[in-house]
């Protein structure tokens, strides 16, 4: 009996040190070597040197003076510890009913009949950190407002921000709400509180 158990107990241990340690081990090393920034988490910084987040993951926005991201559904809102989509199908009348009042509110803010699709969905991870170059551009003249400034020169910042696709093939063009927002702060001082 001992035969059979001993070489399933050397088995385990031999691929739980090489698929358990060492791999892992060796892949880590290896992406901080060719992808140091990437491994790192993406991490974005301020002037100061202070983490402020990551280009990776997404972040709420409310204030009229920065791009909001498009709408979250992890956790209480861009919750990373509760990252998923809302899981309610495209036929589900909650869902419906959502994505039409969100809509219509946008529409009637921007005075505008068309909203881009990630302006009133949610991404699959709830923490998507990009907005379409439409709906970034929607948002230009509530910004401008906001900060008192003329629209082209929000619209400037933000085009300056559109990443084109990777590779030039894959995915859509996109702008990274996080650092597009970080610009406009650099760009545009912002208005003291009322009060």
């Amino acid at each position: 009996m001992l035969n059979h158990i001993r070489p399933a107990i050397v088995m385990i241990v031999l691929f739980t040190g090489v698929l358990g340690v060492a791999y892992p081990f060796a892949v880590t090393g290896a992406a901080q070597v060719a992808f140091p920034e990437q491994a790192g988490g993406s991490l974005v910084r301020d002037k100061a040197g202070k983490v402020v987040g990551s280009a990776l993951v997404g972040q709420g926005f409310a204030e009229p003076v920065y791009l909001h991201p498009r709408p979250s559904a992890a956790g209480d809102g861009y919750d990373a510890s509760a990252s998923s989509g809302s899981n309610l199908g495209p036929l589900n009348p909650d869902l419906i009913a959502r994505v039409k009042t969100d809509a219509d509110a946008l529409r009637a803010a921007a005075g505008t009949t068309t909203v881009p699709a990630d302006a009133v969905t949610t991404s699959a991870s709830g923490l998507d950190p990009h907005i379409s170059p439409a709906y970034a551009k929607l948002q230009a003249a509530r910004i401008a407002k906001a900060r008192g400034v003329a629209v082209e020169e929000v619209s400037k910042v933000i085009e300056q921000h559109v990443e084109g696709r990777t590779f030039g093939v894959l995915g859509q063009p996109r702008v990274n709400v996080l650092l597009t927002n970080m610009a406009l702060d650099a760009r545009f001082a912002r208005p003291a509180a009322e009060g």
